[in-house]
């Protein structure tokens, strides 16, 4: 114990301690800045023609496919979006998650409250809107610049469905100064454009 201390008090020993505490800090210090360097390149795209292999499955209309289940937007109040582009009221939900199409108030690909620029009021309006297989080209071009922004939320979409579901959500694209919508009356959007700013 004594021998302990002794050698503690000694100037040379300090000074090793304190070199391998530096060697220390300045490796970690550079580890962190390569894996801060290489996640950024990750996410810069380089060639700004490249596209990429997005994994979006579009439905191309009226497919001869029979669906047995559906997915739905699930948490409207009072409307619902099934994944064939048909809005209905929650009472008109099948148990399979489709849309009942005979129920008189059940429409399909309904963009009822959108305006031109893609932006609706309802979400469930845009949803079924954004389903409209002619909106194809539109959501492309979206996920081929999206990949700068918006790469780890686009990506992790499998089809058209769950893009839609994504894109109508309402985003920072949404809001100004980070507490108001710039457009209260058209929130969810579909389009290429965010909402148009409305005077305060």
């Amino acid at each position: 114990m004594m021998v302990l201390r002794r050698l503690l008090r000694k100037r040379w020993v300090l000074g090793v301690v304190f070199g391998l505490s530096l060697i220390y800090f300045l490796t970690s210090t550079l580890k962190q800045e390569e894996r801060t360097i290489r996640d950024r390149t990750l996410l810069e795209v380089r060639d700004s023609d490249h596209r990429i292999p997005w994994k979006v499955r579009f439905n191309l209309g009226n497919s001869s496919r029979q669906i047995t289940q559906c997915r739905n937007s699930i948490q409207g109040k009072t409307l619902l979006t099934d994944e064939l582009g048909y809005v209905c009221e929650r009472k008109d939900l099948l148990v399979n998650g489709c849309c009942n199409v005979n129920a008189p108030s059940t429409r399909q690909y309904i963009c009822k409250s959108c305006l031109a620029s893609g932006c609706c009021s309802i979400y469930e309006y845009c949803v079924s809107c954004c389903l409209q297989p002619d909106k194809q080209p539109l959501l492309e071009r979206f996920l081929n610049r999206a990949a700068e922004g918006f790469q780890n939320l686009f990506t992790a979409v499998e089809d058209h469905f769950e893009l839609c579901l994504a894109k109508c959500r309402t985003s920072s694209q949404s809001v100004q100064h980070e507490n108001t919508y710039r457009n209260p009356q058209a929130k969810y959007c579909y389009g290429e454009s965010p909402p148009e700013l409305l005077p305060v």
